[in-house]
């Protein structure tokens, strides 16, 4: 089957497009508004998109109040969603009235991070502390602004738990890290196979 995106007439019950750009990590952003108020929402649109320097971005559509929280104090967390904080991280993306912690609805530490004021999960195995470099609302090929916001953070800490951690690396056997596919599914990352990349043999 083929269709195009204009008119989006693929004829399937659910649109496929976020279940082919699958698996995605889960971006669990901890945020502080100007007000001193807390927030926690998980975000599926979200990557590490450079290791020099280490960034990340997440998105979502419209403003909401990670971004908003994002923009006022100039930075956020992403805590790490293993296999056994996957109902909570669940919880988290209820929709609260602004000012009402996720933390709190979802039974889960903040704990305040290290070099950013900002708060996070305290029952993560691994967090990103970031600096907010660039907020940005794409356009279409119309020009026209999109609905949605990138947030985009260096990042400038990092915590591990030093229980996921065998042979000096992280062990996703041990960490079993949760990506989100399409729909409302979900999966675990804890099976792992290594692949080296080829080298050509010199002639």
């Amino acid at each position: 089957m083929f269709y195009s995106t204009d008119s989006n007439r693929h004829g399937l019950a659910h649109d496929p497009f976020k279940a082919i750009v699958s698996p995605r990590p889960i971006g669990w952003i901890g945020s502080k508004g100007r007000d001193g108020s807390v927030n926690l929402a998980p975000y599926s649109f979200f990557n590490a998109v450079s290791d020099r320097p280490k960034l990340v971005m997440f998105s979502s559509s419209g403003r909401k109040d990670s971004q908003r929280n994002a923009g006022e104090t100039g930075a956020f967390t992403c805590s790490f969603v293993s296999r056994n904080l996957a109902e909570k991280m669940n919880l988290s993306s209820a929709t609260l009235t602004y000012g009402d912690s996720e933390f709190d609805f979802a039974g889960l530490t903040p704990k305040k991070a290290e070099l950013i004021d900002a708060p996070y999960v305290g029952e993560a195995f691994a967090v990103l502390e970031c600096k907010v470099t660039e907020i940005i609302e794409p356009k279409t090929l119309s020009g026209e602004p999109s609905e949605n916001v990138f947030v985009f953070g260096e990042v400038v800490g990092i915590h591990i738990d030093e229980r996921i951690v065998r042979d000096g690396r992280i062990d996703m056997s041990l960490a079993r890290p949760v990506a989100r596919l399409g729909y409302m599914d979900y999966s675990e990352a804890s099976e792992v196979f290594e692949m080296f990349r080829p080298r050509p043999k010199q002639g």
